[in-house]
């Protein structure tokens, strides 16, 4: 008998991340789950994003700012034109509403 992934997709890996937060186990099962390097790219690619939203500053100023590349810049901008002005808003919303309610 042979076995097969039990996450075959990104949907099946949202599902287990959404039950670790209803379990109140996301922190663990993200720190398992992902290198310092990978945890450290996506604090990046939020503070992208969200730079990115606000508007306010250049790619080049975002680059300069969080110390990353401009491709690494680029890429979060193509990603965003993917989505409506409706997605845009609510991404927006939740990553000002996570800085609002930090300790």
């Amino acid at each position: 008998m042979s076995q097969q992934p039990q996450f075959n997709d990104w949907s099946s890996f949202v599902e287990l991340v959404r039950e670790a937060v209803n379990k109140g186990q996301d922190e663990m099962l993200l720190t398992i789950l992902l290198t310092s390097d990978e945890k450290e790219a996506l604090v990046s690619r939020a503070n992208i994003v969200l730079e990115l939203l606000q508007g306010d500053l250049s790619q080049r100023q975002i680059s300069q700012l969080l110390g990353v590349g401009i491709a690494t810049i680029t890429r979060g901008s193509n990603e965003l034109k993917s989505l409506d002005e409706q997605q845009k808003h609510q991404i927006l919303s939740l990553l000002q509403e996570s800085i609002t309610h930090k300790p």
